[in-house]
């Protein structure tokens, strides 16, 4: 079948068994969305496969979860996706589920109500996806709806995949720069606080940080569960603040039905896939920022030579 041509052919890399491969389908209308759903699940015959998709149209729920391989775990990315930076994690733990074979991963990041700040932090993590799984025997292909997406989004997906799959074409991207290179407006400035934002500068103790975190999720009504969440994010940053900066400031405001911390600090993350990855528990350091993005809804975080800003925001629902 012509589907099945146009899925399998690979690109140069993907022509080894234990290469990554990292593509986006661009479809148009439902049809197109459940023929690769059939031709992928075709692709991937009795092999593992990770299928996080959205799930709240019944149809496509159904399609997806009844023309997978019995190895296939199907995911709801309203869920597990809601911080893109979780989708990194979970794509390395289940590929560690089956060490020697090639896994394959179908993921559905995007939708039309995403917020700005949303899609931005899904164009990093299409970008770090060409750092974090280049060693993996893996083929990822991400599903993008070319009617509901801006123009800026599909440019930024042309930017993040080396292989663009549309009107049964598979080519490569003309504009991909190279694996873990941000699209544009990945690194600019976070937009400044909302006026009237409360601050607390902190240098020693993380006690003050902590009743500061919990007294603003317990006025935005979020629950004890979410409260203790926010406050454990918010420890985790502050602590790397005073080890590697002295200290730092935090602030707290409300946000259209969330609330948002930030804090920020002198110093310089240097690892880009910093909180992208789980580390092992005999491994020392990095389990604070893999923590932080496990619970808060989204994680935005600007780093460089002057300083860091990392927002958290907690919906409150």
């Amino acid at each position: 079948m012509e589907r099945r041509d146009v899925m399998s052919r690979p690109d140069r890399r993907a022509t080894d068994p234990g290469a990554f491969s990292h593509a986006a389908f661009l479809y148009q209308d439902e049809d197109e969305y459940l023929g690769v759903l059939d031709e992928f699940a075709g692709v991937a015959a009795d092999g593992p496969v990770q299928a996080v998709l959205s799930l709240a149209n019944p149809r496509r729920a159904n399609a997806a979860l009844s023309a997978m391989s019995p190895r296939t775990l199907v995911t709801d990315m309203a869920g597990l996706g809601r911080n893109p930076a979780r989708l990194i994690p979970a794509g390395l733990s289940f590929a560690s589920e089956y060490p020697g074979e090639h896994v394959r991963c179908l993921w559905e990041p995007a939708w039309p109500d995403r917020s700005p700040e949303e899609l931005t932090e899904i164009a990093r993590h299409e970008a770090l996806c060409n750092l974090a799984f280049a060693d993996q025997p893996m083929t990822l292909l991400c599903l993008y709806d070319v009617s509901q997406l801006s123009e800026e989004t599909m440019e930024r997906v042309e930017a993040t995949h080396p292989v663009l799959i549309s009107a049964r074409r598979r080519q490569s991207s003309a504009t991909y720069p190279g694996a873990g290179v941000m699209p544009p407006g990945c690194d600019e400035p976070l937009p400044e606080p909302r006026q009237g934002a409360e601050s607390l500068g902190f240098t020693d103790h993380l006690a003050a940080v902590r009743v500061f975190a919990a007294r603003h999720a317990t006025a935005a009504g979020l629950s004890p569960a979410r409260t203790r969440d926010l406050t454990l994010a918010v420890s985790e940053i502050a602590a790397n603040a005073l080890g590697y900066a002295s200290g730092g400031t935090i602030r707290a405001w409300r946000n259209e039905g969330e609330l948002i911390c930030q804090i920020e600090d002198a110093g310089h993350i240097r690892d880009p896939l910093a909180g992208y990855r789980k580390q092992s528990a005999d491994v020392p350091g990095g389990h604070g920022l893999w923590l932080v993005n496990l619970v808060c809804d989204l994680v935005e975080r600007r780093t460089g030579e002057t300083g860091t800003v990392t927002r958290l925001h907690m919906r409150v629902t």
